[in-house]
């Protein structure tokens, strides 16, 4: 349920962006595509950074700063749809365990994708923890995603096994050791870009039982995972070469793992989502997308009946109305009614345009007159949503038999 809407030129450049991303064929997974709906950016972004970042741009979105060398940003949406498409994240109790917070937003959509299972984020900087925490808090998602202050590389091994672990940093491939061994030997999958230098392989990691495959995805730019444990700005519980020290020693204590790299295995094993869909090969289709739509305005329907701000109920209004008109491209496949559609909108506007001049007066205080004609076209704008809403609904039933 929608607790509010994005402001209409934000939504609308947020539409643009997941077109683009299914076109490129980055974004194939029309569970990924509602979410990247429901879950709102700004949301994750400090006010401080608001004014700096260009939202539903296809780039990296800065949300903590303390100077050159001490900043992190929010993945790209292209690279976010590649690293939770990767974990083909099942709608069951998938167990997720993150490395670097990202402010919660990779969280927030994973979570949309597997909304039964209970996620855990481990962050080096009680900072960027304490901010990724509230971001979480504000969605009322406090207990499904857990924020941990800790060493990411030491992974949870008391709370192993993971079905799935995301790394969202680079990392050298011997440090992914303890990690790999707390996966989930029936078919965990780990994703994460592997390497030093500049360039990283982001990579897929498959255990079954005590044998590890690997299937290089594609090369990619990440700034390193952030494992240094910080208190507060000033303060480092671990400096970094005595991290480089102890990891080293773990490792020795460690059975080497073997990982064999391959691509068929992988194809072949149902990672993805939907039986006998294969993720990597699939494509979000036109009857997808309209449906989606579709159903993403019922849910801002439901969300407006219980809307008492006039001037919020009319940001919801131009967001349906968005959705409308992109989905009259789907006119003729579907046979969809906009007429009604439209009517019914425009008839929905009229009424809420009373509204809000009813509410400018409001601070004044309102006459029984005017309180009178607030209560009718309060209950003329419930007909009428109501009457939009079965439009939907129908419109629905219609594209489930096409």
């Amino acid at each position: 349920m929608f607790e509010k809407m994005e402001n209409n030129t934000l939504y609308e450049a947020k539409i643009h962006l997941l077109f683009s991303l299914v076109g490129n064929n980055y974004l194939k997974d029309i569970r990924l595509f509602k979410a990247f709906l429901d879950v709102h950016l700004e949301e994750f972004i400090p006010e401080e950074f608001a004014y700096h970042v260009r939202l539903y741009d296809d780039r990296p979105a800065l949300f903590y700063h303390q100077n050159e060398y001490n900043y992190r940003t929010i993945s790209a949406p292209h690279m976010i749809s590649i690293m939770l498409q990767g974990l083909a994240l099942k709608d069951t109790k998938d167990e997720l365990l993150i490395l670097g917070a990202k402010s919660g937003y990779i969280a927030a959509l994973a979570h949309k994708l597997a909304p039964e299972g209970k996620i855990t984020i481990l962050e080096a900087n009680a900072e960027v923890a304490r901010i990724t925490k509230e971001n979480l808090e504000k969605l009322n998602y406090q207990d499904k995603i857990k924020v941990i202050v800790k060493n990411p590389l030491d992974g949870m091994p008391d709370l192993a096994p993971w079905q799935k672990i995301l790394v969202t940093g680079a990392i050298k491939q011997e440090k992914i050791y303890p990690l790999l061994n707390q996966l989930d030997p029936k078919e965990g999958v780990l994703f994460a870009p592997i390497g030093e230098a500049q360039i990283q392989v982001y990579t897929q990691f498959l255990r079954i039982n005590d044998e590890y495959f690997g299937k290089k995805q594609l090369q990619v730019r990440f700034t390193p995972l952030v494992t240094e444990i910080e208190l507060d700005e000033l303060e480092l519980i671990t400096d970094f070469s005595e991290f480089e020290e102890n990891a080293e020693t773990n490792a020795k204590k460690m059975d080497p793992v073997s990982i064999t790299y391959t691509s068929s295995i992988l194809d072949d094993i149902e990672l993805e989502p939907h039986p006998k869909i294969q993720l990597s090969k699939s494509e979000i289709k036109p009857q997808d997308i309209a449906l989606t739509f579709l159903i993403v305005i019922e849910e801002v329907i439901e969300a407006f009946k219980s809307e008492e701000d006039a001037y919020q109920c009319k940001n919801f209004l131009n967001n349906i109305s968005l959705l409308v008109n992109i989905l009259e491209n789907f006119r003729k496949k579907f046979n969809l009614n906009f007429k009604k559609m439209k009517n019914s909108l425009n008839q929905l506007k009229a009424y809420n345009l009373v509204r809000q001049e009813i509410a400018s007066t409001e601070k004044s205080g309102l006459s029984p007159k005017n309180l009178d004609k607030k209560i009718n076209i309060i209950n003329k704008q419930l007909s009428e949503i109501n009457t939009l809403q079965e439009i939907i609904k129908a419109e629905i039933m219609k594209i489930k038999k096409s």
